[in-house]
């Protein structure tokens, strides 16, 4: 068969995929409409088959037809052309027309158009085989699955955020609309984060969670490294049994420990303290801690520590100078482990903080969850809080994920 020619396989291929990103289509243009505020949107169906099998043909077309990226590029860019003209003529000249519907036919071709174009890279429709007809079904499903998963990971937090710059009036006139009007003045766009900072006094609540937290860190790591270093590497009697019991806190659920902690710190005056806080903070992180760093030292060579201390180098010494640097990818990803847990932790700073001028911001989103309190309040409240941890786990992401799986075959 010519290679210039498209096979029947392929151009079936093709229709396939074209009916695939038909419903992708549907899909993308009611999201992106839904979230430019038109509630009760329904797609138009017949320019959203078209523009599917267009986007199949087109691709099937360009890769055996048309040679040269630039080409193929220009070819694209005419089939979307011809794709708003047949959204003009199948829908557009009716009286329902608006800027939304316009703006989710345009954004709905170029998603699904880099969607299949990375699902039929690899597909030669002029010889297509059913290896390669399976190929393409999986670069579909895994492109549909990363989209879906990530659809449903973003869109809470675009609802909460859309949520919190409203103001009172919008949000009642219609809760369910997702469109920001991002032109206001940044005073009446920003309202809601500047009454929770200031009239709910959220600004101490930072500094209070950014003090417990970074407390907790240190509080944690300097006897999680001690331990760890004792039970991987000096040898004494119970070695082997407490590091099986390591762990043994996490056998009860923190709500079981709540009501005897809360008698005992009542009676030592550490309830309503943010000393208290920080003792139970560590009593929750230490275990785990000491854990991930013991499976990590494992992994270390013992023949450098030994050298150490041939040198004179006390043991401390040889923690400080050695062993430490060399499992700072573990201290550090253990580090944002343990402050992630402190700043995002409600259940201890609930029973056992009562003064708001020590309350964490845990705690203080308790106060935005009223009935008299609007909604978009809370929702400020819960972007701020949310922010933070995810900037960090962003920026530290593989230092995060790296420190923790490291030492886990040996460990």
């Amino acid at each position: 068969m010519n290679d210039r020619a498209i096979s029947g396989l392929g151009m079936t291929v093709a229709l396939v995929l074209g009916v695939f990103y038909t419903i992708l289509s549907v899909f993308v243009w009611f999201l992106a409409v839904s979230l430019l505020g038109k509630t009760n949107a329904f797609p138009p169906l017949l320019p959203m088959v078209v523009t599917g099998v267009l986007v199949g043909l087109s691709n099937g077309y360009c890769k055996v037809r048309i040679r040269g990226e630039k080409r193929q590029i220009l070819f694209s860019v005419g089939a979307g052309l011809i794709i708003a003209l047949i959204w003009l003529l199948l829908y557009g000249f009716k009286a329902s027309l608006t800027v939304k519907d316009v703006f989710g036919a345009l954004i709905t071709f170029p998603i699904i158009k880099l969607l299949s174009r990375n699902a039929m890279k690899d597909i030669p429709l002029s010889r297509t085989t059913k290896g390669h007809v399976e190929l393409m079904v999986v670069k579909i499903l895994r492109a549909f699955g990363l989209f879906f998963f990530t659809l449903i990971v973003v869109f809470p937090f675009y609802f909460m955020l859309a949520t919190s710059l409203k103001s009172r009036a919008e949000y009642l006139m219609d809760p369910a609309n997702l469109s920001v009007n991002l032109l206001q003045h940044p005073s009446k766009l920003f309202g809601g984060y500047i009454e929770v900072l200031f009239r709910f006094g959220f600004v101490r609540f930072i500094m209070n969670s950014a003090i417990v937290a970074a407390l907790t860190v240190v509080i944690t790591l300097i006897p999680s490294i001690l331990g760890a270093y004792a039970v991987t590497r000096l040898r004494f009697r119970g070695r082997d049994l407490l590091s099986r019991l390591i762990l043994l806190i996490y056998m009860f659920p923190a709500i079981v420990l709540v009501i005897p902690l809360y008698s005992v710190f009542t009676q030592a005056g550490l309830r309503d303290t943010r000393l208290g806080l920080l003792i139970i903070y560590a009593a929750m992180t230490i275990p785990v801690a000491l854990y991930m760093l013991r499976s990590y030292f494992l992994t270390l060579p013992a023949d450098l520590e030994e050298a150490g201390l041939i040198d004179g180098l006390s043991r401390l010494g040889v923690i400080i100078r050695i062993t430490i640097p060399l499992a700072m990818p573990a201290i550090a990803a253990i580090g944002l482990y343990v402050f992630m847990i402190a700043w995002n932790e409600f259940l201890f700073a609930y029973m056992f903080l009562d003064t708001p001028e020590i309350f964490t911001l845990a705690r203080g989103m308790v106060m935005l969850d009223d009935q008299e309190v609007p909604r978009q309040l809370l929702m400020a409240g819960a972007v701020i809080i949310t922010v933070p941890i995810m900037v960090l786990f962003i920026r530290f992401q593989k230092h995060l994920v790296g420190g923790l799986t490291a030492g886990g075959v040996k460990g």
